[in-house]
């Protein structure tokens, strides 16, 4: 079972997965995550496909998801350096350091320790830079990446970087992914797929068919189906 709720940051969400168990897609959406599994701690990066999961029976999870630009932030981890990866976190901070915030964790409310841990971080993390939550927000709306890049003041090579040290990758890739979540959203409401392709801003349904399988790696309409038994794969967007 999976449930989330808006964590006491800004921008930070906080979800469990308990009594999971068997096959499940998670798609791209421009996140990273702190997530504590099977006595450790690791970070998942910020995907450009979806990732496949297969977990035994009794699984459990607690996780941060970060929006997108807030991770590097708060993981003190640029964003490039995790793209498409999970990582143990002593592997990024010292040792001790992540065995503190671990020892934290067990045998606790692991989803509480970790919503303290980053109101904690939020009055240490340091400076906010803006430009990252301008550039998602643009890109949600779907406004072109030279006119954001225009907007901000920057060339579009200057903003790619930027936004792959923020991001993962380029406003480009970070904007196919954000428009996928958005037809998502659509379809998962019952909008007909012709229409989810007009608003969410692909040029016709054909596109949307091939942007969503290139990202997810299955079409819309397994996705948005339900599993027809429990033990089937289920697609979900979160970790």
């Amino acid at each position: 079972m999976y449930e989330e709720r808006a964590a006491a940051v800004p921008g930070v969400t906080l979800w469990t997965r308990v009594n999971g168990g068997g096959s499940y897609r998670v798609l791209p959406d421009g996140c990273m995550d702190l997530i504590w599994h099977d006595g450790r701690l690791l970070i998942a990066g910020p995907d450009t496909r979806a990732y496949l999961a297969d977990d035994p029976p009794g699984g459990s999870y607690a996780g941060l998801r970060f929006a997108p630009g807030l991770g590097p932030l708060m993981l003190g981890v640029p964003a490039r350096e995790l793209r498409d990866q999970r990582v143990p976190l002593d592997a990024l901070w010292p040792a001790a350091r992540a065995g503190r915030l671990a020892d934290r964790v067990d045998g606790t409310d692991a989803a509480a320790v970790l919503e303290a841990w980053v109101v904690a971080r939020t009055g240490t993390a340091g400076p906010v830079d803006r430009l990252p939550f301008v550039v998602a927000r643009e890109l949600a709306a779907g406004r072109p990446v030279a006119g954001i890049a225009a907007g901000t003041g920057l060339g579009e090579r200057q903003l790619r970087r930027r936004c792959e040290a923020a991001f993962g990758y380029g406003p480009k890739t970070l904007g196919r992914v954000l428009r996928m979540q958005r037809a998502l959203e659509l379809a998962r409401c019952g909008t007909a797929f012709a229409d989810v392709a007009v608003r969410a801003g692909y040029a016709d349904q054909a596109h949307l068919s091939r942007e969503v399988k290139a990202l997810a790696g299955v079409p819309l309409g397994r996705l948005v189906a339900p599993p027809p038994a429990p033990s089937a794969e289920a697609p979900v967007t979160r970790r």
